[in-house]
């Protein structure tokens, strides 16, 4: 069933957006697809970084269209200018009589507006967030892992001097992981390397644009690509 979206410009639009993207890598699925544009088309500006689940797939689909882009057809989403309830009513749902309230969810065949989400997840988000409130405890910042194709300018590229441009890149928050060459015809192979990352310290956007494709390290190489992208 599509996944339905009301006025992304607003504060309560963005918090649902956000409480969805909690425990999803993509709006629908497991891969980017047209759904994600969709639903990324719709955002006027890129979302301030309060909304960190927002901002980590915002940045993520932006990356996808610079590089490789989005084909996968996905589930089907919504997404609409006004919400049906006013934002009030969405942020802090007013108390009704429980017989009334039973009564009228028998007759009502309306989906949830971000459809996944039931009522006990609700209850145990809240109840994890009022645990760390009342500890005192920053929420850790979230991991994703991300696996990468680095390609080079030739077959005459240094692949081991390539390999050590890339894992020389440095940042708070970055993790490099296990490689392999991968053959790629004419006898080019690319690299292809695993890294995670901690998602408030490092954008792969910025990883690839102002590290990985920029002076020294392309000399060796000429672009990348995101395999998958994926929260830990």
């Amino acid at each position: 069933m599509a996944v339905a979206f009301y006025n992304l410009s607003s504060v309560a639009g963005l918090k649902k957006l956000d409480e969805y993207l909690l425990t999803r890598s993509y709006i629908t699925g497991y891969q980017a697809s047209k759904d994600d544009l969709t639903v990324h088309a719709a955002l006027s500006k890129p979302p301030s970084s309060e909304y960190v689940n927002v901002s980590r797939w915002y940045n993520h689909i932006e990356a996808l269209l610079r590089l490789s882009g989005v084909s996968a057809e996905g589930c089907g989403v919504t997404v609409e200018a006004s919400a049906p309830i006013t934002e009030e009513a969405v942020a802090t749902p007013p108390a009704v009589d429980t017989k009334a309230s039973a009564a009228e969810d028998d007759d009502d065949d309306d989906v949830d507006l971000f459809g996944e989400e039931t009522e006990e997840e609700k209850k145990a988000a809240e109840e994890r967030a009022a645990a760390v409130k009342a500890s005192g405890k920053k929420k850790e910042s979230g991991k994703s892992s991300v696996l990468m194709d680095v390609k080079p300018w030739d077959d005459e590229t240094d692949m081991k001097k390539l390999e050590e441009a890339v894992r020389s890149i440095k940042m708070e928050g970055l993790f490099w992981g296990a490689s392999k060459l991968v053959p790629v015809g004419y006898g080019i192979k690319k690299l292809q390397i695993m890294l995670s990352i901690v998602d408030d310290l490092v954008s792969v956007d910025d990883l690839i644009e102002d590290h990985l494709t920029s002076e020294p390290v392309n000399e060796y190489v000429q672009s990348c690509d995101i395999v998958a992208f994926n929260k830990i």
